[in-house]
């Protein structure tokens, strides 16, 4: 048997390095890049090996670990789950970091590879720098923080160990069901261990992402219970754009015309112009589609997790008999809401179901109903995007939605746009108009402060030439500003938008509404009675992204931004919109929330505002429903 000396490291570089996926004949890189920063656990380790394989495996250098997640997850979603980045760290503070990253990856169904140094296999020496001693438990090391959050960990302790560990690694990556953040725990010393390889584990391999056929039997009571349903609404999620199912939706709801809502993840199957397209539903929908989720009979879920945002905390599916059926590559999420299952892939699952539904249509009095319902939002879309306008734009600061206004009228369907926390995640949800099946980058299953930044980086890496839009308040900015610096690095242009409110306007306004009254949410010093109510506090965020390298444009009016927006879309260099919004109490002219969202409220209270908020609270408690 043939085989090459190498160390664990470079044995497991080299091995990624010709890992590949392919899905319907098209062929790609798993692994196509690895972030690293390095300290003492893993830069004698793979960055030894990164050295010697710079013409097979390109280095990103980032300057926060869990933004290098962040930035792998912006990079798996973008190129449809079927190539990603692996990401090295030291052990102790470096790894740590990695977990909330890993978490937003599990949970949003996205995969990276996580690769973090480990205390010493051999023990030498305990404790070693950064080391967690456990004095019950000598095997346990802070990189077992990883495992609740990772869907496959392993702890490389020997050579021979890293060939079974790799090649499950790189299933549980391209399983369509199970994928999300695999970490392969490797110990300093390890890493630098040579071993003997086999030449076949260092072979091109190809993993070719499956698209599971329903079964005949789901299908047919699939279609049966399309066929029985009055009204019919389906619900796309996240699992669409993963399938690439967008056309196959389109066709099928053109030729139904069922009408078709979506998710956060999953907004954008259809194009804002669709027909049957009738926005976003939950909490953050439309009042066109959360009406429809009230008087279904049959709710169709395709791709979905169905969270409480899009369930409205189980109030929005009201109607005495409905029923729901899941189309999903998990059987886990597909029997959620005691569904009539469809496991299989959405793209295929929809393709039966399209043929097995070829001559049906929904009543033209439904069509009619949901087309009336849609134009009339449209309306109420277009008063949020000019709220406010007065003939002197130069004296006028812009609102929230007047800045998604101006936004909006300037893209194309070539355009990206990436948020994940605050309030406009909402925003986006019930107003942005989507053009395209991938513009639409909304993280909702963790909403992460802090993804936006470094998410756009993965984002333009997969898709450059395309403008690439990362929005954040300044709450989110604050968290995690620092991979501005690897834009500038990497002469990536990304376009941060900066929408300055002087504090967590969007938590702030949901304390009020659950009697908290804005408590330790606005950025303000300190008042004589010590609360943080006095003058807003004199931070320049803009000063801040330049010192990082970035070009910065002001917006003061509505005519500076719109003017800012156009020249930073033309720039070919990291460039940062920086904008003052109206206020941080209110966000002008958007539409109130449609449906409930539950966030218990105190049951005992002093304060007048905490005793109504949860008179209000027992009111919609009241519509909860357990579908069985």
């Amino acid at each position: 048997m043939s085989t090459r000396r190498l160390t664990v490291a470079q044995a497991l570089i080299s091995f990624l390095s010709r890992q590949y996926t392919e899905r319907d004949g098209r062929r790609q890189r798993l692994i196509n890049a690895t972030w690293g920063i390095f300290g003492h656990g893993n830069v004698a380790g793979i960055g030894q090996a990164l050295v010697e394989s710079r013409a097979d495996m390109a280095y990103l250098q980032g300057r926060n670990e869990q933004a290098m997640v962040h930035a792998a997850v912006g990079y798996a979603r973008q190129s449809n789950r079927l190539s990603a980045h692996a990401v090295t760290t030291s052990i102790g503070p470096g790894a740590t970091n990695l977990v909330t990253g890993a978490a937003l990856a599990t949970i949003n169904r996205l995969p990276v590879l996580l690769l973090p140094g480990d205390t010493f296999a051999t023990r030498p020496a305990e404790p070693v720098l950064q080391q967690l001693e456990v004095p019950s438990a000598g095997d346990v090391s802070v990189n077992d923080a990883l495992r609740p959050v990772s869907k496959y960990f392993d702890r490389v302790t020997r050579p021979e160990a890293l060939i079974p560990a790799a090649l499950a690694a790189m299933r549980v990556l391209t399983d369509p069901a199970e994928t999300g953040a695999v970490t392969l725990a490797l110990p300093q010393d390890v890493q630098t261990e040579a071993y003997d390889w086999p030449e076949e584990f260092f072979a091109e391999r190809i993993w070719r992402v499956r698209r599971q056929p329903p079964d005949p039997y789901e299908l047919a009571e699939a279609v049966r219970l399309v066929r029985t349903a009055r009204r019919p609404l389906l619900v796309a999620g996240g699992g669409v754009h993963h399938s690439a199912a967008e056309e196959t939706l389109a066709a099928l709801a053109g030729a139904t015309g069922i009408p078709v809502a979506s998710t956060q993840a999953g907004k954008g199957s259809l194009p804002y112009d669709h027909p049957c397209d009738v926005g976003g539903i939950g909490h953050t929908g439309t009042a066109t589609a959360d009406e429809l989720a009230r008087t279904a009979d049959l709710v169709i879920g395709v791709g979905t997790r169905w969270s409480d945002f899009s369930t409205a905390s189980a109030t929005l599916f009201s109607h005495p008999a409905v029923r729901f059926l899941n189309l999903n590559v998990t059987g886990f999420d597909a029997h959620k809401l005691a569904a009539r299952p469809l496991v299989a892939d959405a793209r295929t699952a929809l393709e039966g179901l399209a043929a097995g539904l070829a001559g049906h249509q929904v009543a033209p009095e439904y069509v009619a109903e949901y087309t009336g319902d849609k134009e009339r939002w449209e309306y109420r879309v277009e008063a949020a995007f000019t709220a406010d306008e007065v003939d002197d734009e130069d004296l006028v600061r812009p609102t929230q939605a007047q800045f998604l206004g101006a936004l909006d009228a300037l893209v194309t369907d070539e355009d990206i746009v990436i948020n994940a926390a605050g309030s406009l995640p909402g925003d986006l949800h019930k107003l942005w108009r989507t053009r395209a099946r991938d513009q639409y980058h909304v993280e909702y299953g963790y909403s992460c402060m802090g993804y936006e930044i470094p998410a756009a980086i993965g984002v333009q890496l997969a898709a450059p030439g395309r403008p690439v839009w990362a929005l954040v308040g300044d709450g989110t900015y604050l968290m995690n500003p620092t991979e501005i610096v690897t834009a500038v690095q990497e002469r990536l242009p990304l376009k941060v938008v900066i929408l300055q409110n002087h504090g967590y306007a969007s938590i702030g306004g949901l304390s009020e509404s659950v009697g908290a009254e804005r408590f330790g949410t606005a950025y303000r010093f300190r008042a004589a009675d010590g609360s943080y109510t006095g003058a807003p506090l004199p931070i320049d965020l803009a000063a801040n992204a330049a010192s990082l390298g970035m070009r910065v444009i002001r917006a003061k009016t509505i005519r500076d931004l719109r003017e800012a927006l156009a020249e930073a879309r033309a720039a070919d260099a990291p460039t940062c919109v920086y904008v003052e919004t109206e206020t941080a109490d209110t966000v002008s002219g958007v539409p109130p929330a449609q449906a409930w969202w539950d966030v218990p409220v105190a049951e005992a209270a002093g304060r007048a505002s905490a005793v109504k908020a949860r008179e209000e609270y027992d009111r919609h408690v009241t519509a909860r429903r357990r579908h069985l």
